[in-house]
């Protein structure tokens, strides 16, 4: 496992929103590479966040990866508008629409990396046909919709799973972690064999961020002996 890194990513959800740019600067000072916008239509999912407008109005203020996490249905009606507001990664729920090669090949046409995400309940085997065509999954180890949460255990397993399947059929896709990530938890997710570990109000309540991201790193480190 020498050479591996994980990606902290914070996700804004957590931040303050009256400062939405002030909160992306705070991720990019931290050390953190990429920020995690969750996209909540309150259909999909109980709360409305944000949509492309946001990101678009950062964009040109932030050099970090954008991923733009689509908890929305139908999601295929919004990436254009998510990519040419200038996410890098757009990522969608395999429970969210009926079409979903369709939607991850209108991502890659578009020029940008294609994610599949999946709810705790949501088993591996259902995106097992589509792992050759993603640049990342998005394990999710909370129920989607609110911040805060505690990690479910079990969910370890599917990060378990798609580093195996990865490993065994010479894929290259990351896996990222969602819900309940943290100083606590981080050793289990890397452990697991996780690539990117998003993190919203860990990061954001945390007294200072840069040292936050700092000791997950480092806690990360250990994990990979």
């Amino acid at each position: 496992m020498s050479g591996r890194r994980i990606e902290i990513a914070p996700s804004i959800l957590s931040s303050d929103f009256s400062n939405m740019r002030d909160a992306v600067d705070q991720v990019e000072v931290s050390g953190a590479g990429i920020v995690h916008f969750d996209i909540m239509d309150g259909v999909f999912v109980p709360q409305i966040t944000f949509g492309p407008k946001l990101v678009k109005d950062i964009r040109p203020h932030s050099s970090l990866v954008f991923d733009a996490h689509l908890m929305i249905v139908n999601p295929e009606t919004q990436i254009d508008a998510f990519v040419d507001a200038g996410c890098d990664y757009i990522t969608i729920h395999q429970e969210s629409t009926v079409h979903l090669h369709r939607a991850l090949t209108k991502i890659k046409e578009r020029g940008v990396r294609c994610g599949i995400s999946i709810v705790p309940s949501t088993p591996v085997a259902s995106i097992v046909p589509l792992l050759d065509m993603v640049d990342l999954v998005l394990v999710m180890t909370v129920n989607p919709g609110f911040g805060g949460q505690k990690l479910i255990q079990s969910c370890l397993d599917k990060i378990v799973q798609l580093d195996g399947i990865r490993k065994e059929e010479d894929y290259d896709f990351l896996i990222s972690v969602d819900g309940g990530v943290n100083l606590d938890t981080i050793q289990d997710v890397v452990a697991a064999g996780a690539d990117i570990a998003v993190t919203g109000s860990a990061f954001f309540d945390a007294s200072d961020r840069s040292a936050f991201v700092q000791r997950m790193h480092s806690l990360a480190m250990e994990s990979f002996s």
